[in-house]
């Protein structure tokens, strides 16, 4: 029998990946509300989740429906103002905002397969339970969003470390 490790583990293991997850499928105003309710929701489910279970597959999925809720009470909102509001600033505590503005310009299905694949790490397989439909089409949505990433970034000035100027 396999014991569950204690929640606060999980929450130390996976609490980076479950972000970046947030951060690269909500708005930044959004994603740190989908970090915290995912885990809350996580907590609340946690004890029958069976102990051999993919863990942080069990999370993304979490945050993947934590962000269509959220979404969707976004688009419920009313904005009471004459004018349409300025987009927020992104907030992303790391150097790399023209990559999270790139992530953010896809289209949805493939900015969730470059995120659950690539920043979560889970197999296609996983990435199509989680988005729905096939395997093919969750591979093939996580090769087209990174050509896309590709194209903006080609022709781009890098400095002699590499990174965008």
């Amino acid at each position: 029998m396999t014991i569950k490790e204690p929640f606060d583990r999980i929450v130390e293991r996976h609490g980076g990946t479950v972000l970046r997850v947030c951060r690269a499928v909500l708005d930044p105003v959004d994603a740190d509300d989908g970090w915290s309710e995912t885990f809350l929701a996580a907590l609340r489910a946690y004890p029958a989740l069976p102990a051999d279970a993919n863990v942080e597959a069990w999370l993304v999925t979490i945050a993947h429906r934590k962000a269509i809720d959220l979404g969707r009470a976004r688009s419920r909102r009313a904005v009471p103002t004459a004018e349409p509001p300025e987009r927020a600033a992104s907030v992303v505590d790391d150097d790399h905002h023209d990559l999270t503005r790139a992530i953010a310009a896809l289209p949805d299905k493939q900015r969730h397969a470059v995120a659950y694949h690539y920043l979560a790490g889970l197999p296609y397989a996983e990435v199509a339970a989680i988005v729905g439909g096939s395997v093919d089409a969750a591979r093939r949505a996580a090769a087209d969003g990174i050509a896309a990433l590709r194209r903006s970034y080609a022709g781009t000035p890098t400095t002699a470390k590499g990174s965008r100027s």
